[in-house]
């Protein structure tokens, strides 16, 4: 296993956000990639840190994502989310729960016997492991959000090992029951401590039928890092979509692009520090790369 510093990506959701949000959300991801910096620095692991950023997103209503997640068709709040290990590639999951604050924790207590649980089943077994409920509905937004998001965390620990995760509370108005790409290993997210780490946001049946997050994470596993951007947006541009993605290789390079209005990420390493930015760029994806330039 290779070994050395860590390094950590906070992403907000890939969509238009309106001028007098940039800063919220420029800070709101910053604040979460300094929970996750805060776990990696005393030398813990990489799925504590990014389960403890996406917490820090839901817990922050200007995301779409537990506090902030909008409201469906009937009027209800339900939630995906999905953590994934690069050590032994065990991931949990959840789909269309409702009422309790983390669902990103309610998925990383299935790592252990690595499920994914949707509905009712989803929502029982986070009341059997004594997850914090929450009555999400109070918290949505009044009007439409613009565009489409998810948050999302990417992380390298000093032993090398990595991990993934994601949260969502869905499209505005969509149908009840609906589960989009973020929870499923494979589309929204994947880590594999041989390759890489990737986690998306945005259009999810597009990410779905593209099968994005194992795409990128196969141009990792053969070498084609300066590559793996520009290939996604090639692979996504065959269906049409918007996404954003946020990937760390398993030597500690960084990197993000999007092709949506806006991108909000914050990134760091163990030798760089936490930085956050908002991307705007007209340009059909942005890419930062390796720790040099980020």
């Amino acid at each position: 296993m290779s070994s050395g510093g860590w390094s950590l990506m906070v992403h907000g959701g890939a969509r238009e956000i309106p001028p007098d949000r940039a800063q919220a959300h420029r800070a709101g991801c910053l604040a979460a990639a300094a929970q996750a910096a805060a776990i990696l620095r005393e030398g813990g692991p990489a799925v504590l840190a990014a389960e403890a950023a996406v917490r820090a997103l839901e817990d922050d209503p200007v995301f779409n994502a537990g506090r902030g997640s909008v409201l469906n068709r009937a009027g209800q709040v339900e939630c995906d989310a999905a953590i994934m290990e690069g050590r032994n590639l065990a991931f949990g999951a959840v789909g269309a729960l409702r009422g309790f604050r983390h669902p990103v924790s309610v998925a990383a207590a299935l790592l252990k016997q690595p499920r994914f649980l949707v509905g009712e089943g989803a929502a029982r077994f986070a009341r059997e492991t004594g997850a914090e409920t929450c009555w999400l509905e109070a918290y949505a937004p009044s009007g439409p959000e613009p565009g489409c998001d998810t948050v999302g965390c990417v992380a390298r620990d000093r032993t090398g090992s990595l991990a993934a995760a994601t949260s969502t509370g869905g499209l505005t108005g969509c149908e009840v029951g609906r589960v989009g790409d973020s929870p499923l290993p494979g589309s929204g997210l994947y880590a594999d401590d041989g390759a890489g780490a990737a986690a998306f946001s945005g259009d999810g049946e597009f990410i779905i039928r593209t099968a994005l997050a194992a795409q990128v994470i196969g141009d990792l596993r053969a070498g084609r890092f300066e590559e793996a951007i520009g290939a996604t947006f090639d692979r996504l541009g065959r269906v049409g979509g918007e996404a954003g993605l946020i990937l760390i290789d398993r030597h500690g390079r960084m990197a993000f692009g999007h092709n949506s209005a806006q991108f909000a990420v914050a990134y760091g390493s163990q030798d760089t520090g936490l930085q956050a930015v908002l991307e705007r760029s007209q340009a059909p994806l942005s890419l930062q790369a390796g720790p040099g330039a980020i």
